[in-house]
């Protein structure tokens, strides 16, 4: 039997994961991703063309490799649809299974998650407003809808009527307009027609893949920090974004997991609000982002940029079990004249290598390295510039993680194998 192999995000999200699962999934048979929804992005870019991908697996673009929405994706039937028109994918069935136990979000949960952050003010998450929280929220609570249910459109309905007129003060509160019965039910015979084809129990699918020896890559969606148990809560998502993740979002259990791949950036960014240790106010800040194009592929919100911070590496690198990281956007680093890298933190006056719970007044301890002219392009590690080379090397050393892929660009073909 097989084991599945995986990438995670070792920082706040916005890695490059797309970029790698997109190079690596032509070796590989299943594309499956494991949790998140609609509110994570990932751009794959090749030659000419720009895709941006919100819940289908970042594996559509190779013909031969099926993909797989697991059951701990929560699942916008609205977006997945948008989704399957703006990148022109019209040849998905039998390519493409949706967990039939995976649970759905529809409007009043996008509109409850946007009116909570409206009233949390000053403390706002800074969320997507996309309805994953809520959507979550409800599975937890035993009250959310799996995607399954979309066979039965008028049980549905009965059950999501009783369920806002149970709750009509709550949503009077929101100021969140309940649908009729005739406008659901309009909506969900939409989805339940475009949804039907692809629903599965992707669990004994996925088992039944890992039995025939085929290969399988797993991918997650935003990044580690960001983990609703070990990120930087409550500025976090909804979901475990770790390794381990994986198992509850797929049904497979820890021993069918393989290698595992993380994706960090040569530098740090964040989107949203909540703690940063590395981020960078003044000119290098800006310059990072104008040069990575840091906007977010699902809000369009420019994202915070800071420095490679190697104490919240390795932390990731141990929760996760790496065996290897992804280095990505080497490129954006050309051309500067210093390059800093956070070694430790300060926090009450002490010095400490170890990632906190609480991450307010930590100043981070910097070492600086000699930058170099340009990567931009490079496709062999030996033709890298020296410099360069000793960035990757102290990473490696700090993280105690060896990176085994440089990214040099955003094109499919300026990666680095090593």
């Amino acid at each position: 039997m097989s084991k599945a192999d995986m990438i995670v995000g070792i920082q706040w999200g916005d890695e490059g994961k797309g970029k790698i699962v997109d190079r690596l999934a032509g070796e590989y048979d299943v594309v499956a991703r494991y949790q998140g929804g609609h509110n994570a992005g990932h751009t794959i870019v090749v030659g000419d063309k720009k895709l941006a991908l919100h819940l289908i697996p970042s594996g559509v673009l190779n013909k031969d490799a099926i993909n797989i929405i697991g059951n701990g994706v929560v699942v916008s039937p609205k977006a997945l649809i948008k989704e399957v028109k703006d990148n022109g994918f019209d040849d998905l069935k039998g390519r493409l299974f949706i967990s039939d136990k995976a649970h759905m979000i529809l409007n009043f949960h996008q509109e409850i998650d946007m009116a909570r952050e409206k009233l949390r003010g000053k403390k706002a998450i800074g969320t997507t407003g996309k309805g994953i929280g809520p959507a979550y929220g409800l599975k937890i609570e035993r009250s959310g809808h799996r995607l399954g249910e979309l066979r039965d459109t008028e049980s549905l309905v009965k059950s999501l009527m009783s369920y806002f007129e149970t709750n009509r003060a709550y949503f009077s509160i929101l100021d969140v307009k309940i649908p009729t019965k005739e406008e659901l039910k309009e909506e969900l015979d939409e989805y339940a027609k475009f949804m039907e084809p692809f629903l599965c129990d992707t669990t004994h699918l996925i088992w039944s893949k890992l039995d025939e020896d085929k290969k399988i890559l797993l991918e997650g969606a935003q990044g580690t920090l960001l983990d609703i148990d070990h990120g930087t809560y409550p500025y976090v998502t909804s979901s475990s974004t770790i390794s381990a993740g994986a198992c509850t979002g797929l049904g497979i259990n820890s021993k069918d997991i393989g290698k595992v791949i993380g994706i960090v950036k040569a530098y740090c960014t964040r989107v949203g609000n909540g703690p940063f240790p590395t981020e960078d106010f003044g000119d290098d800040g800006k310059r990072l982002g104008k040069k990575g194009h840091e906007f977010g592929t699902t809000t369009g919100r420019a994202r915070r940029c800071g420095w490679f911070d190697a104490v919240a590496c390795r932390y990731a690198g141990r929760l996760n079990g790496c065996d290897e990281l992804a280095l990505m956007k080497l490129d954006v680093l050309d051309g500067f004249e210093k390059i800093k890298i956070c070694t430790a933190y300060e926090i009450d006056g002490k010095i400490t290598d170890k990632f906190p719970t609480n991450l307010k007044d930590v100043k981070p301890i910097y070492e600086e390295i000699d930058g170099w002219e340009k990567v931009e392009g490079t496709s062999e590690y030996n033709k890298l510039p020296e410099n360069a080379k000793r960035y990757i090397k102290r990473i490696e050393e700090l993280s105690g993680v060896k990176v085994g892929i440089v990214s040099t660009s955003p094109d499919r073909k300026d990666t680095i194998i090593r």
